[in-house]
């Protein structure tokens, strides 16, 4: 048999091919690694600053006796505290409009017709119980204080997964379901107890003479009791902004549960519990070492997004909320970080 002859033509042509592809895969080579050099490196997401949030709510003013009429009555959230964080003017319970409903949109995230007498638990875990599960933390890391007693049913759930797990500690009323209201300032006083003795990460606070002196039918009681929350709110703020454990980590959003009827509707100021917009239109004013300082939001948001924005900002999932998170907060930066 013949062999092959390998004549000097064809070897520089198989020579050449060879060269010609090991040049093509060098160049594709260096053309890969060059345009994965030039990416730029992904930036670092830094935590935010915020290990606490304390949600307080002040029960039931008419926006028209607060900030529709400012400083009026509240000069210490309209001029000291304001200018601190951001104030959400177009801020709704666009929901069920009573005491018991408010607070569990707050702290379920989904607005649910519920009894106002404290007769009926949320159908839903709260974030204090899921915040709680997640994070492997005790109960005492996590507090409602209330000056309604019947609000202790924010610390449970109806949800028969949820029922008696993982629930909050509860400071609520004088003492407990069944034995009445408490004046705002003692309740403050018990808030400040709780946050010397225990620490907590995560508070919901209720202050309620305004909502109870309305349906008392005492006008001048009543803005007195916004008069004093407003006093209070500021106490809480500063006392925040000194103790070595909260202060320049610590957000504290405020807020009201609803607000009240408009004038000619339904008696007015001394009730609440429809869709008028004296009972929807409530605020937020939100301060904490994450936020904007000295802006105004015109944007809608209601009380369902408090839970989704906690859930974001204390890193725990959240998916139950009907909420979304409220990013007019942050900055682009604090938003990267967040993920947002």
């Amino acid at each position: 048999m013949m062999k092959p002859v390998l004549n000097w033509t064809n070897a520089a042509s198989i020579n050449s091919y060879t060269l010609r592809l090991s040049c093509t895969l060098v160049f594709a080579l260096l053309y890969t690694f060059s345009a994965f050099a030039a990416l730029p490196p992904e930036p670092k997401r830094k935590p935010l600053r915020t290990k606490n949030i304390i949600i307080l709510v002040i029960d039931g003013p008419r926006y028209s006796e607060m900030w529709g009429a400012t400083p009026g009555v509240i000069p210490n959230l309209s001029t000291r505290l304001k200018g601190k964080g951001v104030f959400f003017s177009n801020f709704l319970n666009d929901a069920y409009t009573y005491t018991n409903s408010g607070h569990t949109a707050i702290t379920t995230g989904i607005n649910q017709p519920i009894d106002n007498y404290g007769a009926e638990l949320p159908a839903h875990p709260s974030i204090f119980q899921q915040w709680l599960k997640q994070t492997g933390k005790p109960a005492t890391a996590a507090w409602i204080v209330s000056s309604k007693d019947k609000l202790n049913i924010l610390g449970n759930t109806a949800d028969s997964v949820w029922h008696d797990q993982f629930l909050p500690s509860l400071n609520c009323g004088v003492n407990g379901p069944g034995t009445g209201y408490r004046a705002d300032s003692l309740t403050l006083i018990e808030v400040k107890k709780v946050l010397t003795t225990n620490k907590p990460n995560l508070m919901l606070i209720n202050f309620m003479e305004p909502d109870g002196y309305a349906h008392a039918e005492n006008w001048n009681y009543y803005i007195r009791g916004i008069a004093r929350d407003d006093r209070y709110v500021q106490q809480l703020w500063d006392f925040l902004r000194k103790n070595k454990n909260y202060k320049k980590n610590t957000t504290l959003l405020i807020t009201s549960d609803h607000g009240r009827h408009l004038d000619g509707i339904d008696g007015g100021w001394i009730d609440h519990g429809d869709n008028c917009q004296g009972c929807q239109q409530i605020f937020l004013l939100a301060i904490g070492p994450d936020f904007k300082k000295r802006q105004t939001v015109a944007t809608k948001h209601t009380l369902v997004d408090i839970s989704a924005t906690v859930a974001k900002m204390m890193g725990f999932t959240f998916e139950q909320s009907q909420g979304q998170v409220m990013k007019e907060l942050f900055s682009r930066k604090k938003l990267r970080d967040l993920g947002l």
